[in-house]
């Protein structure tokens, strides 16, 4: 089961009907840059591209240019397919009328293209290991000793590698929405992990005013600001 972003100005289930027929987990935002500063991680973005193709496309480059890695599939109808080019940055294009089966397999692909080599279960990047079955990591090939929250912190910034995340939606999605704490809690859990991460703290960058990311290279250090 996928994790699917859908951004669409349609009401839910509006963009592709056949969508709701498959056991993936869904969520719908609006399509408009300002919702993508607190959306959800996803496997899979959907893009409802039927009504405004000129905003659409624009969306699609924003989703470029803010290191959203996920792969993108277009949503359109057969009128708009001349308008697609490679421009767009789409791994894949489908018409708002397919069927549950074959929304299903152009899902498959579009994951199975996205990650070709990576392990299942593992992430790695930048001289650090990330085991997800046993929840644990390494860095140059040393075991961290980490927490729960720091491990799923880590986790969860480590699968979109380049994505900002502002503070408050890692506080919900790590802590979760019952979690009362502030986003102090943030902070502190990204200072610690920089210290375990020792001379590869510039893996996690910070962004002024909006919050952290995964650098996928320490090259960058310069985005990362240790008493943030």
């Amino acid at each position: 089961m996928a994790q699917i972003l859908l951004l669409t100005a349609s009401a839910e289930g509006a963009a592709l009907p056949a969508l709701d027929l498959l056991s993936h987990r869904v969520r719908h935002i609006p399509a408009e840059p300002a919702s993508l500063v607190s959306a959800p991680v996803a496997d899979l973005v959907f893009l409802d591209a039927r009504r405004d193709l000129v905003g659409s496309k624009s969306l699609a480059k924003v989703l470029l240019t803010t290191g959203m890695s996920a792969p993108l599939i277009l949503i359109v109808t057969e009128g708009g397919l001349p308008a697609i080019t490679a421009e767009w940055g789409a791994a894949d294009i489908i018409l708002d009328s397919a069927g549950p089966g074959e929304i299903d397999a152009r899902i498959r692909v579009a994951l199975g293209r996205a990650k070709p080599t990576e392990q299942a279960g593992h992430i790695s990047s930048s001289g650090v290991v990330i085991d997800e079955a046993a929840y644990s990591a390494k860095v140059h090939g040393k075991p961290m000793d980490l927490t729960f929250k720091e491990f799923e912190l880590l986790r969860y910034l480590a699968q979109s590698p380049g994505r900002v995340f502002s503070r408050e939606q890692l506080l919900s999605e790590v802590w979760g929405y019952d979690y009362f704490g502030g986003t102090r809690t943030v902070d502190v859990h990204i200072r610690r992990l920089r210290a375990k991460l020792g001379d590869l703290e510039g893996l996690i960058g910070t962004v002024r005013n909006v919050g952290y990311r995964f650098n996928p290279s320490t090259d960058d250090l310069d985005l990362a600001e240790v008493g943030a």
